[in-house]
């Protein structure tokens, strides 16, 4: 470098000048390039997960920013976490919806998976074995495309019966099992554990008392997110970064 400073000095001055331009194009040069690698970089660093559910996912009755999605995005960052949710829920969907929209929600190339379906299946009465073969379908495929899952169930009420509410309690653990995925029982658990702790939970709801309010997902988030953490670790670990 010395040497070339001093070979600049000697020079006229019309090829010193020439030469000065020369050399901050070359910096300038440099610098883009850095900045450019720096951005793909953090770019690269980022991760991906999608949220296929049905309305508890999109955010049904939810102003934006108040769904599942947005908050858990919060919270995942707040811990963090460089990671985008993408919302792949639809309102009304079943196993068998989920399972249609399948290609459309890898076709976003996610990291990882979370697989919230089952809700309106009971809504409906439909048979556990039906919704069962729909979920084996899912996380079928996502282990056939190398996508980590975390399988989000719910339990069913006694209302169809002891046979019907074994069979499709049974479904998300054993299906966790068989594909290697990570579970999480129970969306609701936050606000289920207060109801029968006795406690008050209405508040947490909507009015249909179907679909939680921004509070009960701002609690359902803190039960769900530290399994969701995991479930980005294991990505972040796998993929060696």
């Amino acid at each position: 470098m010395k040497t070339f400073l001093k070979a600049m000095a000697t020079m006229p001055y019309g090829v010193a000048r020439g030469a000065g331009k020369l050399r901050r194009s070359i910096a300038l040069a440099v610098f883009t390039l850095a900045t450019v690698i720096s951005v793909a970089g953090a770019q690269a660093q980022s991760l991906r997960l999608a949220a296929l559910g049905d309305s508890l996912t999109q955010g049904y009755g939810l102003a934006q920013g108040e769904g599942l999605v947005p908050q858990l995005q919060e919270w995942l960052h707040a811990q963090g976490h460089e990671v985008e949710v993408l919302n792949a829920g639809v309102s009304g969907d079943t196993t068998a919806g989920g399972l249609s929209r399948l290609d459309w929600t890898l076709a976003d190339n996610p990291d990882a998976m979370i697989v919230a379906l089952g809700g309106n299946d009971l809504l409906r009465g439909i048979d556990p074995a039906t919704s069962r073969a729909n979920l084996d379908a899912i996380l079928a495929r996502l282990q056939a495309e190398g996508v980590p899952a975390l399988l989000v169930g719910l339990p069913a009420p006694g209302n169809y019966g002891p046979e019907f509410q074994q069979a499709f309690d049974a479904m998300y653990p054993e299906l966790a099992e068989e594909y290697g995925a990570m579970l999480y029982p129970n969306l609701l658990q936050p606000i289920t554990d207060k109801r029968d702790a006795g406690m008050r939970y209405v508040d947490l709801m909507q009015a249909d008392h179907i679909h939680p309010n921004a509070a009960g997902v701002a609690l359902i988030v803190e039960g769900l997110g530290p399994e969701v953490a995991r479930l980005l670790y294991a990505v972040e670990e796998g993929s060696g970064s």
